[in-house]
């Protein structure tokens, strides 16, 4: 496509959900002078639309608000900074030189060339083909974002009496919504021993509804043809394998899946930005931006967060950074840089960021991270070549929650001082019991 008929901008953001929200806002208070956003639905919110239930906004405006008002925030902090957004516009590829490919009804297929791309896609939820759920393909069977989404937007009732496999907060928050609409929700039944949503959502809506959790089940069989007619749920064992003689009949007409989400990262590895093989995200340095110079991720896209209050913060670093980007006109290196990996062991199953640049680092440094268990009375440690630089007590750490540990830049480079000469510098991140 000819350079003269491109379009040209300082930073390009793709997608408008929040994290892209606070990414532009936080891009913009930084001087970046030309922003886009481009957003494939409809309007700008993202899944923040269908979120009807509150406690959104607590640590970031420091009161309890729905999804849609705190997505209405930012949507009207955007247009009072005249921030430029595309709606109804489908991003088809990114180039690694930041060429981004997009598609509109209105103006067709046209290129856009960015300084840098911000990366806020979000995420998807697993497909029912993942779980090799035997019986055949009924009427009645939805995932807990689609059925949210009916519920709530279009206004249609999926069902009256409903199972629910798998406790992720979307499917926890359906339990709730479903009774509340007049359905019947006989059981959430999770495959693992525990729970893969927040402690707060298993108590307001299943504990204090009279939903049962069963930890450790899993469906064996769908009954029906046309429509679901009920469903059989079994107990598992250690190796996640159905127990005989533990089955038991529950008469539903829905089967609503809630069995994790996945970042959104089909573009990502089309324009080679290297994706972990635990989150499925991108493997991000400390200013959140991927191994593709100029190209950064937030969100969801990033790594599945449990609140949206730590999608903006995140955003908002992302935004900051993709702007210093520019300011330093695309110049992102430092002679002799010192760089220290993120190592997740004993019970840590990942880190964001991966990789830390001292010469880059802020003052404090946050790193977020989920564990792959329950674990109770334990520490959460963390250790620079050896030598401990963070330790906290945790009561419980469990997967559903995500953490997160403050680094001291000063306390990193005292240090790393004494140890010049060495090339490789290890932070470990661990739980101790």
């Amino acid at each position: 496509m000819n350079d003269k008929i491109m379009v040209k901008r300082d930073i390009v953001i793709i997608g408008g959900g929040p994290a892209g929200l606070a990414a532009a806002l936080a891009a913009k208070k930084e001087g970046a002078e030309s922003i886009l956003i481009l957003e494939r639905d409809k309007e700008l919110g993202g899944i923040l639309n269908q979120c009807i239930h509150n406690g959104f906004g607590l640590h970031t405006f420091q009161e309890e608000l729905t999804g849609p008002e705190y997505a209405a925030r930012f949507i009207r902090m955007v247009k009072e900074q005249q921030i430029e957004y595309r709606l109804n516009t489908m991003v088809m590829d990114i180039s690694q030189d930041k060429v981004i490919t997009a598609m509109s009804r209105q103006e067709g297929m046209y290129q856009i060339r960015a300084k840098a791309v911000i990366l806020a896609m979000g995420c998807r939820e697993r497909p029912r083909g993942a779980l090799n759920i035997p019986g055949y393909r009924p009427a009645g069977i939805y995932s807990a974002g689609t059925a949210q989404r009916l519920v709530n937007m279009e206004g249609f009732m999926p069902g009256k009496k409903v199972v629910i496999l798998g406790s992720g907060d979307i499917g926890l928050i359906m339990a709730r919504r479903m009774t509340l609409e007049g359905a019947e929700v006989k059981a959430v039944a999770e495959l693992m021993p525990y729970s893969g949503g927040l402690k707060r959502n298993i108590v307001q809506c299943l504990d204090d509804f009279g939903i049962p959790l069963k930890l450790s089940h899993t469906v064996v069989d769908i009954k029906g043809k046309e429509r679901v007619e009920g469903i059989t749920l079994a107990e598992v064992d250690e190796n996640r394998r159905p127990i005989p003689g533990t089955e038991e009949f529950f008469e539903c007409d829905t089967l609503l899946l809630s069995v994790g989400l996945i970042p959104e990262n089909e573009l990502s590895g089309q324009a080679g930005v290297k994706l972990s093989n635990v989150t499925s995200g991108p493997v991000v340095n400390e200013s959140l931006e991927t191994n593709v110079e100029g190209v950064f991720a937030c969100g969801n896209v990033l790594h599945v967060h449990d609140l949206v209050d730590f999608v903006s913060e995140e955003a908002g670093n992302a935004g900051r950074n993709a702007a210093l980007y520019i300011n330093n006109n695309g110049e992102d290196k430092i002679p002799e840089e010192i760089k220290i990996t993120l190592s997740p062991q004993n019970g840590v199953r990942y880190t964001v960021p991966s990789e830390i640049r001292i010469g880059h680092m802020a003052e404090e440094q946050l790193v977020r991270f989920r564990v792959g268990n329950v674990y109770k009375n334990c520490y959460i440690r963390a250790y620079l070549d050896g030598e401990r630089v963070f330790s906290r007590k945790k009561q419980v750490a469990a997967p559903g929650e995500m953490e997160q540990i403050k680094l001291k830049k000063e306390q990193l480079l005292s240090i790393l001082e004494g140890k010049q000469k060495q090339d490789k510098h290890e932070l470990v991140i661990q739980v101790e019991e």
